[in-house]
C-alpha cells in the first residue's frame, strides 16, 4: 500500500460563492497543512470551461464544490470535467434533496455534504479521500442514485404526458400556473366557465393528476413553458 502524500503536497480547490463559508474552508484546511485555492466564480452565467480552465493548470487532488453558485449557475456542471481529469470531487450544499445528491454521485462526485453538518465532518472527508481512503458505502451511493434515477424516470413521464396538450389546453395550463381561476380565463377567451372546466378536465386526465394544483406543480417540477398569455 502507497503511502499518503504529505498535506502540503494536497491541492484542494474550493468553488463557493459564499464568502464567509469559503473563508472559513479555506482557513480550516490551510491550518491542517493542506495547499488550497479558492476559485473566483464569476458573477455571471458562462460555460463550465471558463471556470475550470485556469483551475486545471494547478493539478489539485481534490475541489470542494457548492451547487448553487449564484448568478454563474449549477455547481453540479463542474462535477463532470473535475472528475474527468482525476479530482476526487466534494459536493458541500445546503441542498437536502438526495434526489438531487444522486445526481451528483452519477456525473462522479465521490461524496456529497450537507453545509449544516460540522466542519469537522468536512475535515473528515478531505482526510480520508487524501489518504486514498473510501469516504461512502457502495449500498449509500446506490441508494442515491436510484433517487436521481427515479426522478428522472417521473421528469421524463411528466414531459410526455405534457407534450399530449393541444395548444388550447397548454393556454389554459399556463393561465393555472399563473394562477387564474377558471372564470377568469372563460372572461379573457370569450368562451364559457362550462366550457373550459371541460378542457381542465381533459388536462388533469392527460396529465394523470387529480386537482389542477398538482397539474401546476407537474409543470413546474419539469420546467415546463406556458404559452405567451393573449393580450
Amino acid at each position: 500500500m502507497h503511502a499518503a502524500p504529505p498535506r502540503s503536497r494536497v491541492r484542494i480547490l474550493v468553488f463557493e460563492d459564499h464568502a464567509l463559508f469559503a473563508e472559513s474552508l479555506e482557513l480550516a484546511l490551510t491550518l491542517e497543512g493542506y495547499d488550497v485555492r479558492r476559485v473566483p466564480v464569476p458573477d455571471h452565467a458562462c460555460a463550465a470551461g471558463q471556470v475550470l480552465a485556469p483551475a486545471s493548470r494547478w493539478k489539485p487532488r481534490i475541489a470542494l464544490v457548492d451547487l448553487d453558485l449564484g448568478k454563474f449557475g449549477d455547481g453540479a456542471d463542474l462535477i463532470e470535467p473535475l472528475a474527468r481529469s482525476g479530482v476526487n470531487v466534494v459536493v458541500v450544499t445546503a441542498s437536502t434533496d438526495h434526489a438531487r445528491w444522486g445526481e451528483c454521485m452519477q456525473r462522479g462526485a465521490r461524496k456529497v455534504i450537507s453545509k449544516n453538518q460540522p466542519l469537522n465532518d468536512i475535515l473528515a472527508v478531505v482526510r480520508r479521500l487524501s489518504q486514498g481512503l473510501p469516504v461512502i458505502s457502495h449500498e449509500e451511493r446506490e441508494e442515491l442514485v436510484r433517487l436521481w434515477q427515479e426522478r428522472r424516470l417521473a421528469q421524463q413521464v411528466a414531459r410526455a404526458r405534457l407534450a399530449t396538450l393541444t395548444a388550447r389546453e397548454r393556454e389554459i395550463l399556463g393561465g393555472l400556473i399563473e394562477g387564474h381561476p377558471v372564470r377568469d380565463i372563460a372572461r379573457r377567451d370569450f368562451v364559457s366557465e362550462a366550457t373550459v372546466r371541460t378542457q381542465v378536465k381533459s388536462i388533469l386526465a392527460k396529465l394523470g393528476v387529480s386537482s389542477q394544483l398538482a397539474a401546476a406543480g407537474l409543470a413546474r417540477s419539469v420546467g415546463w413553458q406556458a404559452p405567451e398569455s393573449k393580450q
